[in-house]
C-alpha cells in the first residue's frame, strides 16, 4: 500500500502540475486560444442584468387560427360542403353550414387517421381542434391541450432565440431557464448595456415582404394600412406574405457604396430565392414594402428582378441600428412577444463584496485547518496540509479547464471542499494512530491506516457526489454553480488523500522506519 514506483509516482505529479498549471491562467492576460481560458464569474459576483420574461402566446393563437383558413376552406369544398358568412376572430372560426352536411362535417373533422385539418390524436390521443354547433354555425377553436402545445413550443423556441441573440452579442456565460409555464430567466453576468439587450429581446423581429398598392385607406381584406418609418408616407400593403424571415440564411450590417449610409445586406435560401426572383420580374417599377413587427421600415421600387438571393434593407440607419437589426435577422424570429416582468441590477460594487467576503471566508478557514492540523499531527499536519493546498490549486484548474461560472455558492462549495479534504486526511491518521497504538511497525501501522481509511473515505465522498449530481441535474443557477465546485472538489480531494497524502507519509516512514512515530 505504501510503496510507490518511480513510474507512479512520476504519474501522480504529472497529473498534478499538468492540472494545477491552469489556475495560472486566471491572473494572466493572453490572447492564446490555449492560455485564455479563464474561470468565469457569475451574477452575484461580477455584476450584471437579471431578466424575466414573459411570453406571450394570444398572437400565435391568432396565427394558428390564421393558418386554418385556407387548408379548412379547401377542404370543405373538396367535400362539397356549401358554408357562408366565413369570419375569423383572434381566438376562432365561425361559419355556416346546412344541417344536412353537419354530420359530413363530423365526419372529418374528427377523423382518426390521416387528419390534415385536427392533429395530435395519435400523440395526446386527443385533438387539437375542437367545435361547436349553434344551430347551423360551426364555431372551430382549440382545445386545452392544442393550448398547452401552442405555449411549450413558443417558450422552448424562444428560449432558443434569446440564446442566439444573447451570444451574437458576445455576453459570456448567461443563463436562460425556463421558469413556470409561460416565463423565462435570463441572468447576464457581467453586461454593460442591459438596455441593449432589452431592446433586442422585446422584438419579435417579424419580417416580410409584401408588395404596396396604390389602393390608399384600402377596406379591401386583403391589404393593411401602414405609415413608412422615416417618411410618414400612407401605404397600403398587401396581406400576402411574398417572403418572411424565416427564408433568410444570412443578414449583414454595411455600408451603402453610394451614399455610405449604413445599410443591412441579406442573403435567402434556394427557395426564398425563386420566390423573390419570380415576385420582382413580374413587378418591375412597382413598391415592394419590408415590414418588421408590424412597421414598414422600406418600401423601395423594384428596378430589376432580383434573382441572385441577395439583397439589401435600407432605411436611414445608424451602425447600432443595423447591427442590431441584422443580428435580429440572423438569429430568427420570436414565435411570439416577450415582455419583461421583473428586471433586478447587480451592481459590479456589490459583486465585489461578495468577492471579497467569500475570498475572506476561504482564507480565514484555510489557515485555521492549517495551524490546527499542525498543532495536532505534527509532521504528518504538514503532509496534510501540502495535499490540502494542492487538493485547491487541481480544483481551481478544473474549473478554469471547463471554464465553469463561479458563483457565490459556488465558493461556498469551495469552503466545504476544504472541509472534506481535511475530514478525509483526519480519517486517515486517527485510523493510524489505532494501529500504532497496537505497537505494529511504522509502515505495518501506515500501511493498514490507509487500507482500513479508504473505504470510509470512499463511502462518505461517493455518497456526496451522488447527492451534488443530482443538485446539478434538478438545479439551476447558483445551485447549479454549488453543485460543480463540491462535485469537482470531491475528485480532486479522493485523488490528493489517496495519492499525494500516501505518497508523502510513505516517504517519511520509510525514513523514520527504525523510530517510533507518534501521532
Amino acid at each position: 500500500m505504501l510503496n510507490f514506483s518511480k513510474t507512479k509516482t512520476l504519474f501522480i505529479y504529472l497529473i498534478l502540475v499538468a492540472i494545477s498549471i491552469f489556475s495560472v491562467f486566471n491572473f494572466v492576460e493572453s490572447t492564446n486560444i490555449f492560455t485564455k481560458k479563464k474561470i468565469n464569474l457569475g451574477l452575484d459576483l461580477q455584476g450584471g442584468s437579471y431578466l424575466l420574461l414573459e411570453v406571450d402566446t394570444k398572437p400565435m393563437i391568432n396565427r394558428k387560427i390564421q393558418s386554418l383558413v385556407l387548408p379548412l376552406k379547401k377542404k370543405l369544398k373538396e367535400l362539397n360542403i356549401n358554408y357562408k358568412d366565413f369570419t375569423i376572430n383572434k381566438e376562432n372560426i365561425k361559419f355556416d353550414v346546412k344541417k344536412k352536411d353537419i354530420k359530413k362535417f363530423d365526419q372529418f373533422f374528427n377523423q382518426k387517421d390521416n387528419n390534415e385539418i385536427n392533429l395530435f390524436l395519435n400523440k395526446y390521443n386527443t385533438f387539437e381542434l375542437k367545435h361547436e354547433y349553434n344551430n347551423e354555425t360551426v364555431d372551430i377553436s382549440l382545445t386545452k391541450q392544442g393550448i398547452i402545445n401552442l405555449n411549450t413550443t413558443a417558450v422552448d423556441q424562444s428560449i432558443e432565440i434569446v440564446r442566439r441573440r444573447i451570444d451574437e452579442t458576445g455576453t459570456k456565460e448567461p443563463s436562460i431557464l425556463k421558469r413556470g409555464s409561460n416565463r423565462i430567466l435570463v441572468e447576464l453576468p457581467g453586461i454593460k448595456d442591459p438596455e441593449r439587450i432589452k431592446e433586442l429581446l422585446g422584438k419579435t423581429a417579424q419580417l416580410s415582404f409584401r408588395m404596396v398598392t396604390d389602393k390608399l385607406d384600402s377596406k379591401d381584406f386583403g391589404f393593411e394600412n401602414y405609415k413608412l418609418k422615416d417618411t410618414n408616407e400612407n401605404l397600403a400593403v398587401s396581406k400576402r406574405v411574398i417572403l418572411s424571415g424565416s427564408n433568410l440564411v444570412d443578414a449583414q450590417p454595411k455600408f451603402d457604396s453610394i451614399n455610405n449610409q449604413p445599410i443591412v445586406a441579406f442573403s435567402l435560401d434556394r427557395l426564398g430565392s425563386k420566390r423573390f426572383g419570380r415576385a420582382t420580374s413580374k413587378n418591375i417599377g412597382r413598391r415592394i414594402a419590408i415590414v418588421l413587427d408590424g412597421e414598414a421600415i422600406s418600401a423601395p421600387v423594384i428596378q430589376d428582378s432580383i434573382t441572385g438571393g441577395n439583397g439589401t434593407i435600407t432605411g436611414n440607419f445608424t451602425f447600432q441600428e443595423a447591427t442590431d437589426l441584422a443580428l435580429l435577422l440572423r438569429s430568427g424570429a420570436l414565435p411570439a412577444p416577450l415582455s419583461v416582468v421583473e428586471e433586478r441590477t447587480v451592481g459590479p460594487d456589490l459583486g465585489k463584496d461578495s468577492i471579497n467576503s467569500g475570498i475572506i471566508s476561504l482564507v480565514v478557514g484555510f489557515f485555521l485547518v492549517i495551524f490546527f492540523m499542525i498543532w495536532r499531527y505534527r509532521f504528518f499536519g504538514i503532509i496534510a496540509n501540502v495535499a490540502l493546498v494542492s487538493n485547491l490549486m487541481m480544483l481551481v484548474g478544473l474549473l478554469t479547464i471547463l471554464e465553469a461560472t463561479l458563483t457565490l455558492p459556488g465558493i461556498a462549495g469551495i469552503i466545504l471542499t476544504v472541509g472534506m479534504a481535511v475530514d478525509a486526511n483526519v480519517l486517515i491518521f486517527e485510523r493510524i494512530k489505532e494501529e500504532l497504538d497496537k505497537n505494529l511497525s511504522n509502515i505495518q501501522a501506515f500501511d493498514l491506516g490507509f487500507k482500513r481509511s479508504i473505504v470510509t473515505i470512499l463511502d462518505a465522498n461517493i455518497t456526496t457526489l451522488i447527492a451534488s449530481v443530482i443538485l446539478f441535474i434538478f438545479g439551476s443557477g447558483p445551485v447549479k454553480g454549488f453543485a460543480v465546485t463540491l462535485s469537482l472538489g470531491l475528485l480532486t480531494t479522493l485523488f490528493s488523500a489517496y495519492f499525494i497524502s500516501r505518497h508523502l507519509s510513505s516517504v517519511l516512514v520509510f525514513k523514520k522506519k527504525e523510530s517510533k512515530i507518534v501521532l
